[in-house]
Parts: C-alpha cells; sequence; structure tokens
C-alpha cells in the first residue's frame, strides 16, 4: 500500500490495501493467524526462536524491498490488473533495474515475501500452504499476463526480453517459455 500510497497516490483507494483481493487471499490471513497462535497455545516451544525470528525478518524485509523497488523502477506502468493493451499514456516494456534480470520482479519479490511471514512466524503448515497458494496464483497470472505482453502489447519486443531474464519462482513457465519448447 505505502509504495502505491507515494509513487501513484491516484490509484490509492481501499483495493490498495489488497485485503479486499479475494476470498483465497483472506483465508490465508486467517489460516496464519490460527495456526500462530493455536500452535503458540498448544506447543509454545515452537515459536520464537531467535534464529526464525532474524532470519524471517531478514527475508520478510528483503523480498518486500525487491517487491516495492520494482513497482517504483516500473513506474506509470505498474498496474495491479494485469493488461490486455498497451495503455495511451505511453506504456512501455521496463528493462532497467531489476526488470534486467527478472520478467516480473514484483511477483517475484510477493512470492517469496508471502512464504517469509510464515517463516518468520514459525508457521510450517502455512509456509506449505502458501507456498502452494502463491505457485497457483502467479502460474495462472504469469502466463496470462505474458500472452498479452507478447501478443497484444509488446509483439516485437517481449519475445526477445523473455530470452534474456528470469521469471524466478521455481517451475512456473511464462507464455513465451511455452512457445519456445
Amino acid at each position: 500500500f505505502l509504495t502505491t500510497a507515494v509513487f501513484k497516490p491516484r490509484d490509492v483507494s481501499f483495493n490498495s490495501y489488497l485485503l479486499n483481493h479475494s476470498k483465497a487471499y483472506g483465508i490465508a490471513a486467517v489460516a496464519s493467524w490460527v495456526e500462530f497462535w493455536l500452535e503458540l497455545w498448544i506447543a509454545p516451544s515452537l515459536k520464537g526462536h531467535l534464529l526464525f525470528i532474524i532470519v524471517g525478518t531478514l527475508l520478510v524485509a528483503g523480498f518486500q524491498y525487491i517487491r516495492s523497488s520494482a513497482m517504483i523502477t516500473a513506474g506509470r506502468n505498474f498496474n495491479h490488473i494485469v493488461q490486455n493493451e498497451a495503455q495511451s499514456d505511453g506504456h512501455e516494456l521496463v528493462t532497467a533495474g531489476l526488470y534486467k534480470y527478472l520478467r516480473h520482479p514484483s511477483y517475484f519479490g510477493w512470492f517469496w515475501w508471502s512464504i517469509s511471514t510464515q517463516f518468520l512466524l514459525s508457521n510450517p503448515i502455512c509456509v506449505c500452504a502458501y507456498a502452494y497458494a502463491s505457485w497457483k496464483f502467479f502460474e495462472s497470472r504469469i502466463y496470462h499476463e505474458e500472452r498479452h505482453l507478447y501478443i497484444d502489447i509488446f509483439p516485437n519486443k517481449y519475445g526477445q526480453y523473455c530470452k534474456t531474464t528470469k521469471i524466478g519462482i521455481p517451475f512456473i513457465k511464462g507464455y513465451v517459455d511455452t512457445l519456445q519448447e
């Protein structure tokens, strides 16, 4: 939210908080809280280990930095909603900063950040659940988004860009990757 508020203030709304993102998102958040408090009550020795707190905090902060940096680098080209056509305000293919190495650094950051939050909380069930749910979400979203980027928005540039970049989320192949198989 803060990144959107600072760098795209005219786009800020209640939806920017992503609290109403989806039913699955809400269920995941509640599951995380339930797991944390239930395990703390039943087996408090599982929670609060200094190593998990330090490493988890560093991972959460690092992946949040990656996500925020990607959003800032993309500037007006970033949108929480997958675009299916070029925007009239000069939509550009961003290839600077993290985009030089990762096609979707914001997704990469969010994927690993979400898992890291559960590592920080010492929530072993939600580490697995968040990894699976985030992976399924981004597998579909990246394929769909890349299809539009390749066919509708940057037909002369996106395929070449994909040859020099990675997605960074294990086992996810984008639209262009499936064309090259």
